[in-house]
């Protein structure tokens, strides 16, 4: 299906069967995109098992709507690096120095 192989921006919903939770996984990681991933589950084992194993930057689990200020927004593989909002964001504008100073006393 071709919709599975695109990064669609809208409101957009694909179903597919699958046997085992590795299956749909794998399924789901089989694409170069990577910007958010959602599933449903009452299973909180699966659901850290699943969201860990998803390779996307934002992942929700029996949520829909999963940006918010607080959180930082991004993907991986080719949608994207690094990340937007939250304290991470500006990350991507800092440059961070280490300065070691030695040999300092009080001089009398």
């Amino acid at each position: 299906m071709v919709v599975s192989r695109e990064e669609t921006f809208g409101p957009m919903a694909l179903l597919y069967k699958f046997k085992t939770e590795e299956e749909v996984v794998r399924l789901a990681n089989n694409t170069q995109f990577g910007l958010a991933g959602y599933f449903y589950t009452r299973d909180l084992a699966r659901a850290w098992r699943v969201a860990e194993a998803l390779e996307y930057g934002m992942v929700g689990i029996n949520d829909g709507l999963i940006t918010t200020e607080v959180a930082p927004f991004g993907g991986i593989k080719e949608s994207g690096i690094g990340r937007e909002g939250s304290k991470y964001g500006v990350d991507e504008f800092t440059e961070i120095k280490y300065i070691s100073m030695g040999g300092i006393s009080e001089s009398s």
